[in-house]
């Protein structure tokens, strides 16, 4: 299939959608451009790694069900 004919059935299939949910996050991908998206060094890695655990370890995190909550509320 080229890509002229799968961009003609993604339409046929985004048609068909009724979910606003599923659609604003087809719109969120169109729009987010991942071009600017560049690697982080594994120097960077580890910090973002360290500076997690001790987040972790004082306390400083979002536990998963109260950020669950809060996305609820986005919507």
């Amino acid at each position: 299939m080229d890509l002229q004919a799968r961009k003609i059935a993604f339409v046929q299939e985004f048609l068909k959608l009724s979910n606003e949910k599923k659609i604003t996050q087809l719109e969120y991908v169109l729009r987010t451009n991942d071009e600017h998206v560049q690697p982080m060094s594994m120097e960077e890695f580890n910090e973002r790694i360290d500076k997690s655990l001790l987040d972790s370890e004082n306390d400083s995190i979002t536990e998963v069900g109260d950020l669950l909550n809060e996305v609820k509320k986005w919507g």
